[in-house]
């Protein structure tokens, strides 16, 4: 029976295998690329993602250093659902290689290895091939999968034994084998806004945007693709910046790229010295990530670097372009916080307690002292400025926690009532009576 379907088939499987034969291995014509720029791979990442320009950015480095022999890096967007976390990997992922995107919803730690991993019997185990690969996480992993990660996302080394427990109907608990081999670009997305200290070290956090105009503007997209998805595809697929992109990357992968050098490591250490004048533990890994999105840069425009043979050389445009990256989020990566958080502490906290105190004059200033934020207080502000409540138990568990720990806020018992607790900014603004906010930086 197998054979007599074979036989009915042959032409359309023959096709099938000529048409993978010809994706792997047809040369693709390199004349027709030239050096692309921040501003026009924005703009082509802008026909489906609008606004967040450096997210967008961001996100498709990360996705793009998955072809580099170990200059991978990680993402984390963490921002309450209904955002587009989850939007900005996937949608830039559709440009990539379909083999080489793997896409996770929740996934327990077993299952991601059986699943993930193929069986070799002379290692009496699972072998899970994760080179040149791209691993995005929809929603926040097990924990024990997270843990069992850590020296992959840290990159400690390029093969990891882990052991694993197994639950058979015959025998019961069973240890399995698992070698864990090579460094994929890994996208975490959740809605959790708390992270534990291990894992905010190894990703950069990312928030999506959430003002009115990217709201606009996204279902301005949303109708237009929704109304009529075969013409909105169509129109894709014809625009001819986003084909040539999607070929570029399928020709930056058959290119199979050693090493990225970069030819002035001493412009690094000087811009990166004269931003960060105390140096915390953390940075050790951030300037590791510095460095990636410099090589990054340099992989997206290979063929107009010094190469010699596998091996290409970062310029000083490119380590200019990726310290503009890195100043626009580096406030946030300082403190181990979500874009997200740290938004809402500079527009609704620190505003909301300039308000509360610029409101007391003369004597009874002197005499009452700073007030501090009750929690309603800051819910009222969230409001006012965002148009939006904010969910109490958020902010009570997740929100104030994160804060306090980056040390934004301290908090005190309130004096009329010992079960309340007030918040305090550390580094509160000093405005001027008209109530005219004064831009500082905090950190």
């Amino acid at each position: 029976m197998i054979m007599n379907n074979y036989e009915q088939n042959k032409d359309l499987i023959e096709k099938r295998f000529q048409e993978i034969e010809k994706n792997l291995f047809e040369k693709i014509d390199i004349s027709q690329f030239k050096p692309l720029s921040t501003q026009e791979l924005i703009k082509i990442l802008g026909l489906t993602i609008k606004k967040d320009e450096e997210n967008k950015l961001i996100t498709f480095l990360c996705e793009l250093s998955a072809y580099t022999e170990d200059s991978q890096f990680n993402i984390s967007f963490n921002a309450p659902s209904s955002t587009g976390k989850s939007y900005i990997p996937t949608e830039i992922a559709r440009l990539f290689p379909e083999e080489d995107v793997i896409e996770i919803g929740y996934c327990s730690p077993t299952a991601f290895f059986h699943d993930i991993g193929e069986y070799q019997k002379e290692r009496k185990g699972y072998v899970v091939d994760l080179s040149r690969k791209i691993l995005i996480f929809l929603d926040q992993p097990h924990t024990q999968l997270l843990e069992r990660l850590r020296p992959l996302l840290s990159h400690d080394k390029k093969e990891i034994s882990l052991k694993i427990t197994d639950k058979t109907q015959k025998f019961g608990l069973k240890t399995k084998n698992v070698l864990l081999r090579g460094y994929p670009s890994v996208i975490f997305c959740t809605a959790g806004l708390r992270i534990d200290e291990q894992e905010a070290t190894r990703f950069l956090l990312l928030s999506p945007e959430t003002n009115q105009e990217k709201i606009r503007e996204a279902i301005h997209e949303k109708i237009k693709k929704e109304t009529d998805a075969d013409a909105y595809q169509k129109w894709l697929d014809d625009n001819p910046e986003r084909k040539l992109l999607k070929e570029r990357i399928q020709a930056i992968k058959q290119e199979d790229i050693k090493e990225i050098k970069i030819s002035s490591p001493e412009k690094i250490e000087e811009k990166f010295f004269k931003k960060n004048k105390f140096l915390k533990p953390r940075h050790s890994r951030d300037i590791g990530r510095l460095i990636s999105l410099i090589k990054s840069f340099a992989l997206l425009n290979l063929w107009f670097r010094e190469k010699d043979g596998s091996t290409i050389i970062a310029n000083d445009s490119d380590t200019e372009e990726a310290f503009k990256i890195w100043e626009a989020i580096s406030e946030s990566q300082e403190l181990n916080l979500p874009p997200y958080i740290y938004q809402l502490y500079q527009e609704v906290i620190l505003p909301a307690w300039n308000e509360k105190n610029n409101n007391k004059i003369g004597e009874f200033e002197k005499i009452a002292g700073d007030s501090g934020l009750t929690r309603q207080d800051i819910i009222q502000k969230h409001y006012q400025v965002y148009e939006r409540f904010i969910a109490d138990w958020q902010l009570r568990q997740q929100i104030i926690p994160m804060l306090e720990t980056a040390g934004l806020i301290t908090q005190e018992p309130d004096p009329n009532d010992k079960r309340k607790m007030l918040i305090y900014p550390t580094t509160p603004l000093n405005l001027p009576k008209d109530k005219t906010i004064v831009s500082e930086r905090v950190g």
